[in-house]
C-alpha cells in the first residue's frame, strides 16, 4: 500500500495503527499524523528497539494494509440483497 494513501486517510488508520502497535496513545498517533519518520521514531521509542528495527516493523504493516482500512466506520454498508416481499 502506498504510503501517501495511509497518510492521507490517517483517522481511518491509527486504530489499525494502535492494534499493533499497542504501546502507542492516541497522543502518539495523533502527534505523529501519518507521517512515516515519526511513526517509525514513536515505535522506537515505545518499544525500546533500533531504528530499523522499527522500519521493517512499519514496512510489514504498511504491506499487509487492505481496503477494509480506508472504509469509513460511518458508511452505511451496501444493500446486497433486499428482503423478499411476504
Amino acid at each position: 500500500m502506498n504510503w501517501d494513501r495511509i497518510q492521507g486517510n490517517w483517522k481511518q488508520v491509527k486504530g489499525q495503527a494502535q492494534q499493533q502497535w499497542g504501546k502507542l496513545t492516541d497522543d502518539d498517533l495523533q502527534v505523529v499524523a501519518g507521517h512515516r519518520d515519526q511513526m517509525a521514531g514513536k515505535i522506537q521509542e515505545r518499544y525500546g528497539i533500533a531504528k530499523d528495527v522499527a522500519e521493517k516493523q512499519l514496512k510489514a504493516w504498511q504491506d499487509g494494509a487492505t481496503e477494509a482500512w480506508f472504509v469509513v466506520a460511518s458508511e452505511p454498508a451496501p444493500a446486497s440483497v433486499k428482503p423478499a416481499a411476504v
